[in-house]
């Protein structure tokens, strides 16, 4: 049975624009990556728990934000490592320069027996929704679409 996660893809109007807020993983191993490696906000959940309930939880524990407001559900994607997403849209507002992360341990570097920590989300940012499509990891990129049609927004430029 593949593994399951719940997120949240904030969004906003900015300028004419349709944002969304993005966060970058943090550890050694997205240290230097940038395209297609930002995610929304978003953690893994079991039988038994509210996909909802854990997405909000993980947009707090990643991002040290609060998620209030109206949700839309946008389904499901499989990502390309089998991972079910499921996620919800929501209009918000948070600073990027505010996000307070948890952090996991990692032996690093490997083999050395040596632990250390890092922190699970190490940035977040608002993109466009054109310059999402080319900073969100495949297999989240149709929730973009999705939002776009919940929200009945023109189509992005590719």
């Amino acid at each position: 049975m593949p593994k399951k996660s719940a997120g949240i893809l904030m969004y906003r109007f900015r300028n004419e624009q349709l944002e969304v807020f993005l966060v970058h993983p943090g550890g050694p191993f997205w240290a230097k990556k940038d395209a297609g490696s930002w995610s929304i906000p978003k953690g893994e959940y079991g039988a038994g728990e509210d996909a909802l309930a854990v997405a909000r939880r993980e947009f707090r524990e990643e991002t040290g934000f609060e998620v209030q407001g109206l949700f839309l559900e946008l389904g499901t994607v499989r990502q390309p490592g089998g991972k079910l997403v499921t996620a919800w849209a929501v209009q918000g507002e948070c600073d990027p320069a505010g996000i307070r992360s948890n952090c996991f341990v990692l032996e690093w570097p490997p083999g050395t027996g040596i632990s250390k920590e890092f922190p699970e989300v190490d940035r977040a940012e608002w993109f466009t929704i054109a310059v999402a499509g080319e900073k969100l990891l495949t297999g989240q990129v149709p929730l973009l679409d999705r939002l776009c049609d919940a929200l009945k927004w023109r189509r992005w430029e590719r």
